[in-house]
């Protein structure tokens, strides 16, 4: 076989963590597989990550829970799951007969929460690696590990030592310098960054005044935080040395090929699983033919590669 006609290589490197494909389904909308094996080859996912787990079991958020808002939609969950035990002995033997790279994600309230959480992910087996779920806005403290470097770095650089687990940091956006934060998870020897999170936003009913979450607050996902995540993405990009993971809004090619060239490895699909639970094979699909278009071989030969620089049509410098 020739070069011209040799196939498209789309596996893809995170660090320790290598995925056929960089198409995977970010967590909390895949659920633990059962509800989406039937209208999804799971088998060809590039990777999936099961709702996030705590310590302990969480009853997560008073209603209402979620709400539609232009361009996207409000969750207020509150990491509603059933604890690390139970998720290991329940949910993870299926969850690994499912073929495709499973990256568990997990939360908690202290560090040692964190630390304890992975120990038993890495005894169980099963896994391909951990997400730190350090930017969840819908909990109390949900965001603390991922708003100081310092603190994010402690939490990154205790799990790092506790397992041989590759590490994956999923950084909240509510911040005002986020390459900073992204440096420090590096520096500690995290293998990679997801960007992002969901954005703090709110919904009001203004007729009888009142929030419309129950918990107030919650965070916004879907198309209306793609410019958001894309600007993210860039600036984290030209700070670090690891791969990203960019997740935020993506729901066809062009989303996906936004984000490579931008400077992520590999995305998360998110929101559009919900309305459009087959989107991740469409986007998959699709792939091969938008990097050849580019010309090149392999997904690693587009990323990061947009050009920031002055253009002689608009005579001014892009803002980066």
């Amino acid at each position: 076989m020739n070069a011209a006609t040799a196939p498209i290589d789309l596996s893809v490197k995170l660090g320790r963590l290598a995925l056929p494909n960089p198409i995977m389904v970010a967590s909390g909308t895949f659920g633990y597989a059962r509800e989406m094996e039937s209208l999804v080859d799971l088998t060809r996912l590039g990777g999936m990550i099961p709702k996030t787990v705590t310590p302990l079991p969480r009853v997560g958020n008073v209603p209402w829970r979620t709400v539609e808002t232009a361009g996207g939609l409000l969750n207020s969950i509150g990491l509603d799951n059933d604890g690390i035990d139970n998720f290991v002995e329940h949910h993870l033997p299926h969850l690994h007969s499912c073929g495709c790279p499973i990256v568990a994600s997990i939360a908690g309230a202290t560090e040692d929460e964190y630390v304890r959480s992975a120990e038993k992910l890495a005894a169980a087996g099963g896994v391909a690696a951990v997400e730190l779920n350090i930017s969840c806005p819908n909990v109390s403290g949900g965001v603390d590990f991922g708003t100081d470097p310092d603190v994010c770095g402690s939490v990154v650089r205790a799990v790092v030592r506790a397992t041989n687990l590759p590490i994956l940091a999923k950084l909240t956006p509510n911040v005002t310098d986020l390459p900073l934060i992204a440096r420090a998870a590096a520096d500690n020897g995290a293998d990679a960054i997801t960007l992002i999170n969901t954005l703090l936003g709110m919904s009001v009913d203004w007729r009888n005044r009142r929030p419309m979450l129950g918990n107030v607050l919650g965070g916004l996902s879907g198309p209306a935080i793609k410019p958001v995540a894309l600007r993210c993405v860039h600036q984290v990009f030209r700070a670090i040395d690891i791969p990203i993971v960019g997740v935020g809004g993506i729901a066809t090619i062009d989303d996906c090929m936004e984000f490579l060239v931008a400077g992520a490895s590999a995305i998360q699909v998110g929101t559009a699983n919900f309305y459009n639970p087959t989107c991740s094979m469409q986007i998959l699909d699709a792939l091969p033919e938008a990097l050849a278009d580019l010309g090149v071989k392999n997904v690693s030969e587009v990323v990061g590669t947009m050009d920031v620089t002055k253009t002689e049509s608009s005579g001014d410098a892009a803002v980066v």
